[in-house]
């Protein structure tokens, strides 16, 4: 296997400040698949964005080290030499495709686009070109999404795009940086078989970034390990997950959830009844203001949920499970019957409403996101008692403290922002926030989604300990499997806004009755069910 790509002894530097990589070195041949691996933080990506180039030269500082790719460094070659060789010899997949696909071009434009500027393609022979790569991505009715804009996609079609624009001119070597980081389990499990037969066909090397290792398992030949800009360990893919050999790869690779849900206390109330609930949105209305058409989000949903018990909510995008979490606050308009400890909610205004949202909260997805830049810790925290308890202020102060202790944080920190926090203490505030008014119900949306699997762990056993110290319930939405795995005692499953099958969850996740449920359980433990 010929030598493709080597970084020996690589490090960064930002503004002339500490090294945020040091002395990295690795190497990749000819159609194999290297696999970088660690925390947010670690350096992963800048590495791999320093391949091409694409750091801010500005900031970016390359104190030693080389890039080689066939013999020649990168670190050294003129522009010219750098454009001839991005998007035709090396090719990447960026995180995040909504920000990385440009809202204003169509998806013909956006593939095209790299077409013309290295293989001198125009008119119909981009254009059939274009067509062969959207159905060699798996792109649905390609022909009709040549026009579409990437907002009219969905979260794996945009991904898809990504990936039609990398293979584009066949380049030898694909950088893909968490290439299905918040994408559905079933689709992730697409976009991954897609890029292995694609490399297959194409004959060209991969270098994976990312922080789930059961991806790196079923996908790497070999494995860098990364840790605060530093690499600790590299090694067959096997190897690694057989016998690791350093601290930190073993803590990565044992980070992974459990796979059963504290046990119940015993039999317990009812807490939650929702029956028939249905949630409509308008998509059209004509001049008199009536709707002449409309989207059935939600359709006839019902469960039970028990004082101290968990649901979890599974599904792929768009199935409906974000709305019924919206829906069950009053965010969201709904028919059917919503009692809480008996009380049908469904009748009762928003005003009416408001008393009963002290007793049920709600966790978002993006904890920085749903958490104010311009209010402190202590202020975020202590909002919801200002609106719904007479307490006095010191007896706030002393509450939110409490909140923070329960949940891990120093309250001594109450008084930072949070941009001052990492994405696991702000998903942390946020609970905070929840829990600070004692509810009842929590409802947590993805709440895990963006984290490191370590990371992951330790909230999944914050939620457990703080389920088992006050008796609380939680509706767990997410498309994380095995995290809902962790958590769950009944399991609810969504397609398309309906019930595909609703039970509890031990007995769902070993013997499920429903084609789509094995699919998407198939698609989440895919690695397990290979080697089992």
């Amino acid at each position: 296997m010929s030598e493709l790509l080597n970084i020996s002894e690589l490090s960064i530097c930002f503004d002339h400040g500490p090294r945020v990589v040091d002395k990295l070195s690795l190497q990749i041949g000819a159609g194999e698949t290297l696999a970088l691996v660690g925390e947010s933080g670690s350096g992963k990506s800048i590495s791999a964005l320093s391949v091409l180039q694409l750091l801010d030269a500005r900031h970016a500082s390359y104190p030693s080290g080389q890039i080689l790719y066939r013999g020649e460094n990168l670190l050294t070659v003129s522009d010219k030499r750098l454009r001839q060789i991005r998007g035709r010899e090396i090719s990447m997949i960026f995180q995040e495709p909504m920000t990385s696909l440009n809202p204003l071009h169509t998806v013909e434009k956006q593939v095209t686009e790299t077409l013309e500027l290295h293989m001198g393609m125009r008119g119909p022979q981009a254009r059939k070109r274009c067509l062969e790569l959207l159905e060699l991505v798996g792109i649905p009715d390609p022909e009709r999404r040549l026009k579409s804009y990437p907002h009219q996609l969905s979260g794996g079609q945009k991904q898809r795009v990504m990936i039609a624009m990398a293979l584009a001119n066949e380049p030898e070597l694909l950088i893909a940086d968490e290439p299905t980081t918040a994408l559905d389990v079933t689709v992730q499990k697409q976009v991954l078989e897609l890029l292995k037969s694609l490399q297959k066909k194409l004959g060209m090397a991969i270098l994976l970034i990312t922080h789930d290792l059961s991806i790196v398992r079923r996908y790497a030949d070999r494995v860098v390990v990364m840790e605060h800009g530093k690499q600790v360990e590299e090694a067959q893919t096997e190897r690694l997950f057989t016998n690791p050999e350093h601290p930190y790869t073993r803590k990565l690779i044992d980070a992974e959830p459990p796979d059963h849900p504290n046990p119940l206390a015993g039999i317990t109330d009812t807490l939650m009844e929702v029956d028939n609930l249905n949630v409509r949105f308008t998509i059209r209305k004509n001049l008199l203001g009536r709707v002449t058409e409309s989207f059935h989000a939600v359709q006839n949903v019902g469960f039970q949920l028990q004082a101290g018990e968990t649901l979890g909510i599974v599904g792929e995008s768009g199935s409906g499970k974000t709305t019924i979490g919206h829906a069950l606050l009053k965010l969201t308009a709904s028919t059917g019957t919503i009692r809480l400890t008996g009380t049908d909610l469904g009748p009762l205004s928003q005003k009416q409403f408001r008393p009963w949202r002290k007793r049920i909260q709600i966790v978002f997805q993006d904890p920085f996101g749903s958490l104010s830049p311009r209010m402190s810790v202590e202020e975020i925290v202590r909002e919801g008692l200002e609106i719904h308890d007479n307490g006095r202020a010191e007896q706030h102060e002393a509450m939110v403290i409490r909140a923070l202790t329960d949940v891990g944080l120093d309250p001594d920190a109450r008084h930072r922002y949070p941009h001052e926090f990492s994405g696991g203490q702000r998903q942390r505030i946020a609970i905070a926030r929840a829990l600070v008014l004692q509810p009842e119900l929590i409802i947590l949306d993805e709440p895990t989604s963006a984290l490191d699997r370590t990371v992951q762990k330790q909230v999944i056993e914050l939620l457990r300990e703080i389920q088992a110290r006050y008796k609380l319930s939680y509706i767990f939405i997410s498309h994380d499997l095995a995290v809902v795995r962790a958590l769950s005692h009944k399991l609810l499953v969504l397609r398309d806004g309906k019930i595909v099958e609703y039970g509890a969850a031990e007995a769902i996740f070993r013997d499920p009755q429903q084609d789509y449920t094995r699919e998407l359980l198939n698609a989440a433990f895919f690695y397990q069910t290979t080697t089992n």
